[in-house]
């Protein structure tokens, strides 16, 4: 099985091809908006492997939630390579990408939604694979809710509020601040979701946003103690 999969909700930006269990992973030159680096850089990962995009069983992409830009990068980039060839859309939490790595029980994944605020999930490492533990929140970081129990926190939310990071450390819980979702756990996850059946059809991929609002005006920022 072939699985190609995309991955811009952060200022990281990666793709990935999976076959077979075997990943590649690639990143998009820092300091260049991923719209101009993420296609190029999927041409040369599927020249590298002597594969055209029609030679691709499913085409995995990082939903969500994360930088709405980076949402609508991946899902277009997805959306339209998949059409072109005719092969189904795997839409992959970014919460879950970010915890898959490692081997923790327990994960709580954070990424910074910007705005002064956090998305959150909390995960746990089954026999079967990754299951999120309730909902998906979006709060600022004094209202992240921490789970009871040894969790590992893994997130740039944790480097961008050091009072969240300091409410971690407190109960003594390892932090892995410098994490970011990838596209290797994308195409991981993308290919389990494929061999369960659950490819979409291209015309249905869509960004999960969380949050309806998805800028502020700057004197609502200024308002907020950001800046303009």
């Amino acid at each position: 099985m072939r699985i190609l999969a995309l991955e811009t909700s952060t200022n990281l930006g990666t793709c990935a091809l999976w076959i077979d269990g075997l990943v590649v992973e690639r990143r998009c030159p820092p300091g260049v908006s991923h719209s101009e680096t993420l296609l190029p850089l999927v041409r040369d990962l599927l020249a590298e492997a002597d594969l055209r995009v029609a030679d691709l069983d499913g085409i995995a992409f990082g939903a969500g939630p994360g930088a709405f830009t980076g949402l609508r990068v991946a899902c277009a980039a997805a959306q339209g390579l998949a059409l072109a060839v005719d092969v189904p859309v795997l839409p992959v939490v970014t919460l879950g990408a970010l915890a898959l790595p490692g081997e923790a029980a327990q994960v709580l994944a954070l990424i910074d939604a910007r705005m002064g605020e956090v998305y959150a999930a909390a995960y746990q490492r089954l026999p079967t694979g990754l299951s999120r533990c309730g909902e998906i929140r979006v709060s600022r970081p004094e209202e992240v809710t921490l789970p009871e129990g040894e969790w590992l926190a893994r997130g740039n939310a944790l480097a961008a509020y050091p009072a969240l990071a300091a409410r971690v450390s407190a109960l003594g819980w390892v932090m892995e601040a410098d994490a970011m979702p990838g596209a290797e756990a994308v195409a991981s996850l993308g290919a389990g979701m494929l061999q369960a059946g659950g490819g979409l059809d291209p015309a249905l991929a869509a960004p999960l946003y969380i949050r309806d609002k998805v800028a502020q005006t700057v004197a609502e920022r200024l308002a907020a103690g950001g800046r303009a």
